[in-house]
């Protein structure tokens, strides 16, 4: 990565309206949506015993060659058949993201095709993928030692349970789509916002965490929001994203001083603070800001795309039907004020819609209009008839079957 006018990335940051000014023009590129990509999470389980805490080395024994360096030092990390980087989180928990594609499709096609691989290589080791966003079974245990999950762990650890719930525990799905036109930005983003409460009940999954019901439909949301308040949280959607994210960047907590062996930062130093000056003889440089801004975990987050990471992972094949869903509402710039409109009773309530689901009377008001607009619009992916009546199906059973419950 270079700074602006293309000087090297090691050039240090003169000023927090430097920083700010990069922040915005790397992290929403505009221009038609084109492109979609997704991630996918699971907690890795023993499979004779999914309460049997991750055994490190069987799991640098499946991966093999596709290890990432954090796992095995010095591997290839070469990709899956379908070209997905397999990467592996603080706990263990194992994710694929294929190359962004055009067709949504041929997506669909290839993450398949590589997450059946992934599966393939854990069973050879004895291990299965998890069904859940959250560890159902164990309680969070931090298997990799590298210096920055150290340095998140502690710092996470001063706040409550939460952060080392969310690193080592969760498992999300992660949709990507494009930012979009300059003038269609703001309305992409805050439609990705107001559709989240309504998204998060109809996959919320996660009501068991290590071996007890937490009484949340998405126990995951709960530890995500609780793990770095209000950082981990939605942004104000007033104004300029844009604007909106700089700011937020400056003014979260530096969570990796990439410094020496130990990477803790000074407590209670922001990013804004430190391109002020605040460390004198140690100014940021736009790489420590890149760094930086891959340690925020709200609910969306920019990356010069619209990262979507509030969906629980889902088991099986359940992830092509988010992933429909809401590549099918995003996809034509004319249905984006029927989206705000399905949305809207439901938009802001994620705190509800976590801990209630469906059963919350407008989150389920707002989950019902958006499914109802979802499936009418599902032929704009490109995604053939058979694949698209399979998921209307489903998403429809997942709301008639929530009616039901209320009913018995």
């Amino acid at each position: 990565m270079t700074s602006p006018g293309g000087t090297p990335a090691t050039t240090p940051i003169g000023s927090r309206a430097e920083a700010e000014g990069f922040v915005a023009m790397v992290c929403f590129k505009h221009g038609p949506p084109q492109l979609h990509g997704v991630e996918l999470e699971w907690t890795v389980h023993h499979a004779e015993d999914p309460r049997r805490p991750l055994d490190a080395d069987r799991l640098r024994t499946a991966l093999g060659v596709h290890a990432p360096a954090t796992l095995v030092p010095g591997s290839p990390q070469l990709p899956l058949g379908r070209g997905a980087l397999v990467t592996v989180e603080p706990g263990g928990q194992v994710e694929i993201s294929c190359p962004a594609a055009t067709s949504v499709a041929g997506l669909i096609d290839d993450t398949a095709a590589d997450a059946a691989e992934l599966t393939a290589l854990l069973r050879t080791a004895d291990l299965v993928p998890g069904d859940h966003g959250l560890d159902a079974y164990r309680s969070p245990r931090r298997i990799l030692t590298v210096p920055r999950y150290a340095a998140m762990e502690r710092a996470f650890q001063r706040l409550g349970p939460h952060g080392p719930r969310m690193m080592c525990s969760t498992a999300g799905l992660q949709i990507c789509l494009d930012a979009g036109e300059a003038d269609q930005t703001a309305l992409r983003w805050r439609a990705l916002h107001d559709l989240g409460p309504a998204l998060v009940a109809l996959f919320a999954n996660s009501r068991r965490r290590a071996g007890s019901d937490t009484g949340w439909a998405s126990a995951r949301t709960e530890a995500t929001f609780g793990t770095y308040a209000p950082f981990t949280e939605p942004p104000s959607l007033n104004g300029d994203p844009a604007a909106a994210w700089a700011r937020l960047a400056m003014e979260a907590p530096v969570l990796c001083f990439r410094r020496g062996d130990r990477w803790d930062a000074p407590r209670g130093l922001t990013f804004g603070a430190w391109a002020e000056g605040e460390l004198p003889g140690d100014r940021p440089t736009y790489d420590d800001l890149a760094y930086h801004l891959s340690t925020l975990f709200p609910p969306v987050r920019a990356r010069g795309y619209l990262e979507v990471r509030y969906l629980d992972a889902q088991p099986g094949d359940g992830w092509i039907a988010p992933t429909l869903l809401l590549t099918a509402l995003m996809a034509d710039p004319a249905v984006l004020d029927d989206v705000l409109a399905a949305a809207e009773p439901a938009a802001g309530r994620w705190i509800e819609a976590a801990r209630e689901g469906l059963e919350d009377k407008l989150v389920r008001q707002a989950a019902e209009d958006v499914v109802e607009l979802g499936a009418r619009v599902l032929d704009r992916t490109g995604a053939d008839t058979e694949l698209i009546d399979e998921v209307a199906t489903r998403l429809h059973r997942i709301v008639d079957e929530t009616h039901g419950r209320r009913a018995s």
